[in-house]
């Protein structure tokens, strides 16, 4: 690591805090006057609304379901880098797989699907990437099955990532954040007014990364990741009856693979925690653009109609090795370890189209006040792909690698598209019996269409209907009871890959239901909020993609539907200020996880369902300008196949860090430091025995921003 970053690693920064002209405006976007805030020095960690629930903002206490809402300021705390690094903030999520430069999460026991699990300030978006967390205000994560408002989603919940948006006041921040292996990240993020009035108004964010990974090729090469990131927002008052915000972003993200370790029977690393089995020379290129536009029309002062759209087109090219753990032999006679690749080539191409329509409102009728939503929205999807296929080539480890196979994906014939539409109509209602009574009602209906043969024949439909209860009992102003019933449907395709020996069957929609019971209480004037939550999760017509393990063919695998889950559990989250110095976001939750009903798996536990998980981070601070955090993770005992015959050891992690503020002039400086992995504590994370994400041992973080 050069001079320039040993400096800086001495140093650290909180978060980018600028010198701001706060202006208030009202619902017609018209700016009634000017507040001057300067120098704030630390933000609240205890959101006290979050606008994913319910689809439109909505007090956490009055919304009968589990939330969690991790704000910027925790986000720039910890120096995160990805949506991993940010949900580590809630124990409800667990990871899984690294592979292939994407990320994947479980919340409650249930895997978030890259078509359905993931929403961009309330619009689902296609996840097969590292997503940019430098565009996020916060990160909220939905609890439980959310179909009725947001069509297709599995019954653990949905992460809802919302964007900065453009400012009144001037935003000018530039950070700079390193690590001990010399990575690097450089971030600009400017907005503001771009008129005298106020009407119209902008927000920018560019970020350069560089990353190196701790973890190198056998050949001693280095795995690598560069990323690049534009993000644009305009916003404008149409007089005073609407506003329009249109938004473009950017992301080219290209990195070396490194598809995760592979355990024995005992739950040890093959080769130890350093080997990466796949080759120096294979990649994952992606670029991944959004556009779109979001209407909003004030309709007199009670009510709002908000539609909008999105296309996300999603881009990537894989020069895969694909190393085969199912290949792995040791010789008995010699000890000379072998496995195989099977390299190849590979373009995707996804288009994923979203729209909707929101009226939203408030009435009284019959002595009740209601809180009310009506909409329709959608999912438009496309997909294609072509590969070239290589040789199977057979790699000893500690001998000479093979270069690069000569292959092009360019000498294929693209496959048969695969596309289909979803799109539901929904009502909910949420009623103010009393002061301390409220009733949610809401449905949804929901259809879906796919072609399921080239020529088009045949539509696979299917119809759903969706109720959502809620009942919520306030014993105070700042407390609330509540009861929820919700259900949740993932229709399901035809197996599309030709990899499958089930290719071109048929697939039901899995279906799942809900009963939820949870407490919610606000401390300290609202400064801290405490909630728990028990759960009872069932999901019906399981699918379940296996690899088959055939050494002469690795990347064969079978698709099967059958049978049931069970997921119970409570969990309890704590977030705010404990004090004038102290603050809190911690939580904890307990996991009953298992295939109830199965032919292959009946009672056993998914993989990477912990029976028991728990996170925290505080910060204490010593002076206006100084401050000190200390965070832990813990995951429990996982399971790494679903035979439950291997598992991975529960783990205990301790991350702190300190933080310093700097006025010079009209500039403000932060600095930061923060060591991950405190204990140098060894472990694993997410994935299953055959792609597993081996623990990153003790490091160091540094950034500096500049605030003007």
């Amino acid at each position: 690591m050069n001079k320039t970053c040993i400096s800086l690693a001495v140093l650290a920064s909180l978060s980018n805090i600028s010198f701001a002209e706060e202006q208030a405006a009202t619902p017609s976007g018209q700016v009634d006057e000017v507040i001057q805030v300067k120098g704030r020095t630390f933000v609240d960690y205890n959101p006290d609304s979050a606008s994913g629930a319910m689809r439109s903002p909505m007090e956490i206490l009055d919304t009968p379901q589990s939330i969690s809402v991790i704000p910027e300021i925790v986000m720039d705390e910890q120096l995160t880098s990805t949506l991993g690094d940010v949900l580590l903030n809630d124990s409800s999520v667990s990871a899984g797989s690294t592979k292939w430069n994407r990320q994947v999460f479980n919340l409650r026991g249930f895997e978030a699907s890259s078509g359905s699990g993931y929403l961009k300030d309330g619009q689902q978006v296609w996840s097969h990437f590292v997503h940019p967390i430098e565009i996020l205000e916060r990160v909220e994560v939905l609890k439980g099955p959310s179909s009725m408002l947001y069509g297709q989603s599995a019954p653990g919940g949905l992460i809802n990532m919302v964007t900065k948006k453009p400012t009144y006041h001037t935003v000018a921040n530039l950070g700079f954040d390193t690590d001990e292996y010399g990575s690097t990240r450089f971030q600009g993020d400017f907005g503001g007014a771009l008129n005298e009035s106020g009407t119209l108004r902008g927000r920018a964010v560019i970020v350069k990364q560089d990353t190196n990974s701790w973890r190198q090729y056998q050949d001693g090469s280095d795995n690598s990741r560069d990323r690049a990131l534009g993000s644009f927002q305009l916003e404008g008052d149409l007089g005073n009856w609407g506003m329009l915000n249109v938004h473009y972003d950017i992301t080219k993200d290209k990195a070396g693979i490194d598809s995760g370790g592979w355990l024995d029977d005992d739950g040890n690393l093959i080769g130890g925690k350093d080997r990466v089995w796949d080759m120096p020379w294979a990649y994952t290129d992606n670029e991944i653009q959004n556009y779109g536009a979001d209407l909003t029309i004030y309709l007199g002062s009670d009510f709002q109609l908000k539609m909008g759209a999105n296309h996300q087109l999603f881009y990537r090219q894989r020069f895969d090795s694909l190393p085969s753990a199912s290949s792995y032999n040791v010789d008995p006679n010699t000890g000379v370890e072998t496995y195989t690749i099977s390299p190849f080539d590979r373009e995707d191409d996804w288009q994923y189209k979203t729209f909707y329509v929101d009226l939203t409102g408030e009435a009284q009728a019959f002595g009740v006040d209601h809180n009310l939503l009506v909409g329709f929205n959608g999912v438009d999807y496309f997909y294609q792909t072509r590969r070239d296929r290589g040789a199977a080539m057979t790699i000893t480890p500690g001998q000479p690698l093979p270069p690069a196979p000569d292959l092009d994906f360019n000498t294929v014939d693209k496959g048969v598209p695969s596309e289909y539409i979803y799109y539901g109509v929904y009502f909910q209602d949420l009623m103010t019996l009393n002061e301390h009574w409220q009733v949610l009602i809401g449905g949804r209906f929901d259809q879906y269409r796919q072609d399921i043969n080239e020529s088009g024949d045949g539509l696979g439909d299917s119809d759903t209907f969706l109720p959502r209860f809620g009942l919520i009992y306030h014993p105070s102003e700042n407390s609330s009871i509540y009861a929820n019933y919700s259900e949740s449907f993932e229709p399901n395709t035809i197996v599309t890959d030709q990899d499958d020996l089930n290719f071109g069957k048929n697939l039901d929609p899995e279906l799942s239901k809900s009963i939820e019971l949870g407490a919610k209480v606000e401390l300290f004037n609202g400064g801290l909020m405490l909630t728990a939550a028990a759960f009872d999760i069932r999901k019906t017509n399981i699918v379940l993609t296996l690899d088959t393990e055939n050494p002469t063919k690795p990347e064969e695998t079978i698709t099967l539907q059958d049978g049931e889950q069970r997921h119970r559990g409570f969990e309890a989250s704590a977030a705010g200020r404990l004090s004038e110095k102290w603050f809190l976001m911690a939580s904890a939750m307990t996991l009953d996880a298992k295939y109830v009903e199965h032919n292959l798996y009946q009672d056993n536990t998914p993989i990477d369902a912990p029976k028991f998980s728990a996170n925290a981070w505080a910060r204490y601070l010593m002076s206006d300008n100084l401050a000190f955090n200390l965070g832990m993770v813990h995951v429990g005992e996982r399971y790494a196949n679903l035979e439950n015959t291997i598992t991975k050891d529960a783990y205990t992690r301790f991350d702190a860090g300190a933080s310093y503020q700097w006025k010079i002039n009209d500039y403000q400086m932060d600095f930061r430091v923060n060591v991950e992995n405190l204990l140098d504590v060894d472990y694993l994370d997410g994935g299953s025995y055959s792609d597993v994400t081996a623990g990153q041992g003790r490091y160091f973080k540094a950034s500096v921003s500049m605030a003007f």
